[in-house]
């Protein structure tokens, strides 16, 4: 069953974006001191919602997108928290509720520098399955976009592939975060290159994008770009504080430079540069001037903590 008022997919719920991926609950952890094994270290710790497409879609209508869509699966124990946070930002919560998983749930470790690293129990998120899609959700939808984190379980993966074909054949465009570079090596390249064919944008970072590209990690990420821009139409590579690369055709196009910004926690940067980035494409805005309002929204988000605006 869905939760709340999302219960009947279709054209009532359709956005002019969809975005099928994960909603989860976060608990980000920023301690300026190393950890000290065997004892305490002093940290800062908040409960937040989050997920990579949940987070996506909130920027994406926090970012100007007139209407969003959010398809995720959660746990009944927290389905109205994330329900009311989502509606709070602008998104159309479309959340099936597990019978049996609870809510995904990321232990976000941030250090001093505002990196993150993540311990993720993916609960509900990867039963997102064939039989919560309806090719009504598609009715108005301009663009689909998906959840790398989907293909990374057989039943979202199945479910995700799904929604592309449905797009592909509305003649929707597609675009696809791959999300984790640990959770892609573990799955492998080519099964998720094969998953994600039809796809018309990939927005991996340059960890995922030398992986995909089979290249060793000191490769530049330029080459990288350029490589998977013969297999997906256009891809954008983010690079932190370097910025941004836009590929297209098997080269590089346009190397789009980064926002200054003081980052205290860089948990949802990506995602901010996702919404942004598709929040600018709904807008008319060609691939750079998209990729620059990533960077913008990629800027606000690392001087906050969690991953939503």
């Amino acid at each position: 069953m869905r939760s709340g008022t999302a219960g009947a997919a279709g054209a009532e719920f359709a956005g002019s974006l969809l975005v099928v991926g994960d909603v989860v609950t976060d608990v980000v952890a920023v301690h300026l001191e190393p950890l000290a094994p065997a004892t305490d270290t002093a940290a800062r710790i908040r409960t937040m919602p989050g997920g990579a497409g949940a987070n996506a879609a909130c920027w994406a209508a926090h970012e100007g997108a007139a209407d969003v869509a959010l398809l995720a699966r959660v746990g009944a124990e927290s389905a109205q928290w994330h329900e009311h946070a989502l509606r709070a930002a602008g998104v159309r919560p479309l959340l099936v509720i597990d019978p049996v998983e609870p809510t995904g749930t990321v232990v976000a470790l941030v250090g001093k520098d505002a990196e993150r690293t993540f311990l993720t129990d993916s609960g509900a998120v990867l039963r997102l399955s064939r039989a919560d899609w309806t090719p009504g959700l598609l009715d108005g939808v301009a663009h689909l976009h998906l959840s790398g984190y989907l293909f990374f379980g057989d039943t979202s993966r199945e479910l995700a592939r799904l929604a592309l074909r449905s797009a592909r054949e509305r003649g929707i465009a597609v675009s696809v975060d791959p999300a984790s570079a640990g959770f892609l090596a573990a799955l492998g390249v080519d099964r998720f290159l094969d998953a994600v064919a039809g796809a018309d944008v990939l927005l991996p970072n340059e960890d995922e994008a030398r992986l995909l590209a089979g290249l060793p990690g000191p490769a530049p990420s330029a080459r990288a770009a350029a490589e998977l821009s013969l297999r997906v139409p256009l891809v954008v590579v983010t690079r932190g504080c370097s910025g941004a690369l836009v590929a297209e055709g098997g080269r590089v196009t346009a190397e789009v430079t980064a926002e200054p910004a003081l980052a205290v926690d860089s948990t949802g940067a990506g995602d901010a540069f996702t919404g942004g980035f598709l929040a600018a494409r709904l807008a008319g805005a060609d691939p750079v001037e998209a990729a620059r309002a990533g960077c913008r929204a990629g800027a606000v988000a690392v001087t906050r903590l969690g991953g939503r605006p």
